[in-house]
């Protein structure tokens, strides 16, 4: 990583809008998978929103990109490796294992190794959710790469790169091997991590240009933008839902919306937008835990519809909703708990 001083201007109110934000978009996550499993139309309305809250995605790609862009520099790259093998992996083994207690049949080499989404049929039941993270980690990967790079240039040069890398990406799902892998039997390139690029390179450009003065815009004003845009998305003449195969033109469109949809979610606040809802010290709290409620959303959905005795994509959306998240948070807790923050803190000992 680049050991030039390095000194991002902090508004005070971020870190805490910051993990409200992730709450939300675990939340929203957890939304979309409940919508898809109860059968929610998405010819309605708050259905067509609700099958595009998978753009809550691009909300996290997006808040990471932003964070670790902003903290390049002035760390040894061994030591950025290690921090972030500890915060990801721990959590992430935990619940790969307690699902493989129950399907030990699945692939349970390529999710136990994060790289189920490079082999066909690697995606298992209870953790298809994880091929996001797949996709982040990978990113995760190459930060110290693209810092050394770009950091020889000037912010200007930068922002144009950053810009440039993220418009280049649209052609990945045109080129032939990405788009003929499902009919050769192969993994789905179409979700390997270059199609993605977008969505990081919103956080990355709002670290970028973090500390300018930004219009004050009522934060309603955004979060409608968003909606109206996750409305637009989920109708059926943008791109097929669910888990149709998209085109490359309907692929595109999908990651163009979701981009709209995190850069209108994400860089206001990025920029020092306060909001009393993200500040509040219970959307702290959620957002604390929100890596482990997105984590462990899906296997919870997945015991859910037995206990409650309802068939899967038989309705009842709200009562699948309160109870998934019911369950969900205090798990989630339990996780950050006695996973997550205890290994965080012995890698803070360590470092420092």
């Amino acid at each position: 990583m680049s050991t030039q001083s390095y000194a991002p201007i902090r508004h005070r109110g971020f870190i805490s809008s910051l993990e409200g934000l992730r709450a939300i978009a675990s939340l929203g996550v957890l939304a979309t998978h409940v919508a898809f499993q109860t059968s929610v139309d998405p010819a309605t309305h708050i259905g067509a929103i609700l099958a595009r809250f998978d753009f809550f995605v691009a909300v996290f790609f997006a808040l990471s990109a932003f964070v670790l862009w902003r903290r390049r520099a002035g760390q040894p790259v061994g030591l950025y490796y290690l921090k972030r093998l500890a915060r990801i992996m721990p959590a992430y083994w935990a619940t790969v294992i307690a699902v493989l207690l129950f399907i030990p049949s699945g692939p349970w080499l390529a999710n136990l190794t994060m790289t189920q989404i490079y082999w066909p049929e690697g995606l298992m039941t209870g953790l298809t959710h994880l091929w996001s993270l797949c996709v982040e980690v990978a990113f995760y990967l190459v930060i110290p790469l693209l810092a050394w790079i770009l950091d020889r240039f000037g912010k200007p040069v930068r922002l144009a790169l950053i810009t440039g890398g993220a418009a280049l990406s649209l052609v990945w799902p045109w080129i032939p091997l990405v788009e003929h892998a499902l009919d050769e039997g192969w993994a789905n390139m179409q979700i390997w991590p270059p199609a993605y690029m977008c969505w990081f390179a919103i956080g990355m450009i709002a670290a970028e240009i973090e500390g300018i003065r930004f219009p004050r815009v009522p934060n309603v004003v955004w979060v409608v933008l968003a909606l109206v845009v996750a409305w637009i998305a989920g109708q059926e003449w943008y791109g097929p839902l669910g888990l149709v195969h998209p085109s490359p033109w309907e692929f595109n469109l999908r990651i163009l919306a979701g981009t709209l949809f995190a850069g209108f979610l994400v860089v206001p606040f990025a920029l020092g937008a306060p909001s009393r809802l993200l500040d509040s010290a219970w959307m702290k709290t959620l957002g604390t835990w929100s890596y482990s409620i997105f984590l462990w959303h899906l296997p919870v959905l997945t015991i859910v519809f037995p206990l409650l005795g309802i068939p899967l994509f038989s309705g009842h959306f709200l009562l699948v909703f309160i109870v998934t998240v019911a369950l969900t948070i205090p798990v989630a807790a339990i996780s950050y708990t006695f996973i997550e923050e205890p290994i965080m803190r012995w890698v803070r000992r360590f470092s420092s």
